[in-house]
């Protein structure tokens, strides 16, 4: 089933380009690691994708699903979505309760309604715990590690995360044993079944991925994860596994 389908995508701000025309597909299952160098427009393609940011110009189709004419025409419903954003001060220093912070992932599906549901409840303890952060329930975001700040978040992206999670650079600021910690976390989402596409400036993020998609001013390069090992030179490799 595809998810997401781009041809000729361009990105960038004010109608200014800031990456070649990009032709890629998600399908359900796929982890996709974008990368490429600063100012490429790896997180300008996620909030491109999100509907957050204009492309410049090309085609954006999300579908629900693939076997199903009619539903070409309908994009992914918002709440099958989860996006976790980069950690920024904003975040670090939000003034609220990891049980609040997860809990308003469910806000998307509260509608014109006022309160939290018992649902909604019952799925922000299910994140919770799903994350292994039940006992830190009721501390301060602001006042947790940067590793426990990101378990935290993702249990909030999680909330709407039905079908696709979409991370952007989850890992920076974390410790290589946190780092590992959580690619692993999010290895384990895709085993059961969530889509991932991630943004990562991290070259092992790769490893866990099924896809690949290396961003550039001038080209790019989308295919699976073996096929983009074979374009790497052996300079390459050595600073990788460095």
């Amino acid at each position: 089933m595809t998810f997401i389908k781009c041809k000729d995508l361009v990105l960038g701000y004010n109608n200014k380009a800031v990456s070649a025309p990009l032709t890629f597909e998600v399908n359900e299952g796929d982890y996709l690691c974008i990368i490429g160098e600063n100012g490429s427009g790896k997180s300008t393609l996620i909030k491109t994708l999100l509907g957050l940011q204009e492309k410049v110009s090309g085609e954006i189709d999300l579908f629900f699903n693939q076997d199903n004419t009619e539903a070409k025409t309908k994009s992914l419903k918002k709440l099958e979505i989860g996006y976790l954003p980069q950690r920024n001060e904003i975040q670090k220093d939000f003034p609220a309760t990891v049980w609040e912070v997860v809990l308003s992932g469910t806000l998307a599906s509260c509608g014109f309604f006022p309160f939290y549901t018992k649902a909604q409840k019952k799925l922000a303890v299910e994140k919770m715990e799903q994350m292994e952060i039940t006992s830190i329930k009721n501390k301060s975001f602001h006042r947790l590690s940067g590793g426990q700040q990101q378990r935290v978040l993702l249990a909030r992206a999680l909330c709407a995360a039905e079908k696709i999670l979409l991370l952007d650079e989850p890992v920076t600021g974390l410790d290589p044993k946190v780092t590992e910690e959580l690619y692993e976390i999010i290895k384990d989402l895709n085993k059961k079944g969530i889509t991932i596409i991630m943004v990562s400036h991290d070259m092992s993020s790769i490893n866990y991925s099924t896809n690949v998609l290396r961003l550039g001013q001038k080209d790019f390069f989308f295919g699976t994860k073996d096929e983009y090992l074979k374009t790497l030179t052996s300079e390459d490799l050595s600073k990788w596994n460095s």
